[in-house]
């Protein structure tokens, strides 16, 4: 996707994803002129009754009962922008910064704001000149929007503020439109709030983090299917019919991708009916789907607000088309605070229960007959043992990230702000969840590698012994002990990226 055209109808995940990741242009559509065009001219009517209005005619928060003159109303947008850039910490990613400018532009093409259409162009200038505004980490509330975050975006259009170049430096707004060409621009009434009134900032982080657990989720499957035939577990429990007496949607898919997975494999035939075979699995392997597949229709339930929070208008006040300007309390995040936290708490279980087959993998009273830490000279040599140390401490982290963001609540602005959602806390440590999942399944993938080597001379199924090959080529044979770090990072890489997933669905079929 190159190009992106932003209409008053909302954009699409795929789209969001696009500009922010893959820099895609971005346009608006004549149709999103037009709207902002027509809200506008009811902001300038309200201008001229000199009606008490917020945020067009008034202070903001606990001022909002402060009437402004006509001759300070601008200065009064520009004021909201400058005091409100108040963040602190580590700038945030660059994905996250373009998928909140591209957000807050989707919402302004709506023509419910009441800005003109110069405000939203200047915000797809800055995308198009990939010009990406230092945005710090702490400054959210998630309620009022993300605040802060979003207006150290608008401090950018006029001039002022800090840009993160390409290298990671901090330069000033001010040289980076220069250097782009690009010229400051003067904001009217109104459109100060509506450039930072809008949960822009979750609703990016949200959006990427489901598209990196949709991947994450099947990769799951496909390392516990490793580990599963690793461990010369069953079959049996992936079997279709078992999970049609138990409906739960995810739960089928994940069975039927493990069960995929392990066709054609001559290690699972080996046992198949040897009657000294364990008669069930432990957890870890059997229940993988039930596990794996409540992730997923917890990510579902994610995707349902998302999509209904991008064609949300999420500003305060908003310009009816009858005429009307109404203060809301549509920019608070609770629904996207909710959703990031219980998606946060279903990808730390993914991870908590690869973790255990990692465990069982370089035990070897429970490994059926690998040698100890995946070691063919275990004592000289640790084999795996500390990257299962390192997964078991990932998991503790994960567990102490899994407790909601979305139940705390600090009240600002004298008290007017009382309830806030923590909305863009939730949805940053939900990426972070995240991240940990690919180093916990990059562990799983190297072990289960490791013990199918194993299994020699006997194969793997096809999928396994493409991610086997995948594999040794950096990690090699089982043999003496080296340095792991390098292995474990090329085994992340192969996880999170896209090419083994497509030879292991070139060979066996999509997975779900």
């Amino acid at each position: 996707m190159k190009k992106v055209t932003v209409g008053p109808e909302s954009v699409t995940p795929e789209q969001v994803i696009a500009v922010a990741r893959h820099g895609a242009r971005v346009e608006l559509s004549e149709a999103a002129l037009a709207a902002m065009r027509a809200s506008r001219s009811i902001v300038d009517s309200i201008e001229r009754d000199e009606r008490a209005v917020y945020g067009v005619s008034t202070g903001f928060g606990a001022l909002a009962n402060t009437f402004i003159e006509p001759a300070r109303r601008a200065e009064l947008q520009h004021a909201l922008i400058r005091s409100h850039s108040a963040g602190m910490g580590d700038a945030m990613p660059t994905e996250v910064v373009r998928a909140m400018m591209l957000l807050r532009i989707r919402s302004l093409a709506m023509g419910r704001s009441g800005v003109r259409p110069l405000v939203a162009q200047s915000l797809v200038e800055l995308l198009n000149a990939d010009i990406t505004p230092w945005v710090p980490r702490h400054g959210s509330l998630g309620a009022s929007g993300d605040l802060a975050p979003l207006a150290h975006c608008a401090l950018v259009l006029l001039g002022e503020g800090w840009v993160r170049t390409a290298d990671g430096r901090r330069i000033t707004g001010a040289d980076a439109l220069t250097a782009a060409g690009l010229a400051p621009i003067a904001l009217a009434s109104k459109e100060g709030l509506a450039l930072i009134n809008g949960t822009d900032g979750m609703l990016g982080m949200l959006l990427l983090a489901i598209a990196d657990a949709r991947h994450l989720f099947t990769m799951a499957d496909v390392t516990a299917a490793l580990a599963v035939e690793a461990m010369l577990g069953s079959d049996r429990p992936f079997l279709p019919e078992l999970h049609e007496i138990r409906p739960h949607p995810g739960q089928a898919a994940s069975a039927a991708n493990i069960h995929r997975l392990l066709a054609g494999s001559s290690i699972m035939d080996s046992h198949r009916d040897d009657l000294t075979h364990a008669v069930q699995d432990a957890y870890s392997m059997r229940c993988a789907p039930q596990v794996a597949g409540a992730a997923r229709d917890t990510l579902e339930f994610a995707v349902q607000v998302a999509a209904r929070e991008l064609v949300s208008v999420v500003d305060n006040p908003v310009v009816l088309p009858d005429g009307r300007v109404e203060s809301t309390g549509n920019f608070h995040g609770a629904p996207l605070g909710f959703a990031a936290d219980y998606l946060a708490i279903a990808a730390s279980e993914v991870g908590s229960i690869s973790e255990r087959r990692v465990d069982r993998l370089l035990d070897v009273a429970r490994s059926r007959e690998l040698p100890a830490f995946l070691s063919p000279d275990p004592g000289v040599n640790s084999g795996l043992m500390i990257a299962q140390y390192t997964a078991a401490g990932v998991v503790a982290e994960n567990r102490r990230l899994s407790v909601p963001a979305s139940t705390d609540s600090i009240p600002t602005s004298g008290m007017q702000e009382d309830h806030v959602s923590m909305g863009w806390s939730a949805a940053h440590k939900l990426r972070t969840v995240l991240a940990n999942l690919s180093h916990l399944l990059s562990v799983e993938l190297l072990a289960a590698c490791r013990g199918l080597q194993l299994r020699a001379p006997m194969t793997p199924s096809p999928a396994g012994a493409i991610a086997v090959r995948r594999i040794a080529e950096v990690a090699g044979e089982p043999g003496p002990d080296e340095f792991l770090a390098p292995i474990l990072e090329h085994s992340r890489a192969l996880l999170v990226g896209a090419e083994l997933r497509t030879e292991i669905e070139a060979a066996i079929g999509p997975l779900a």
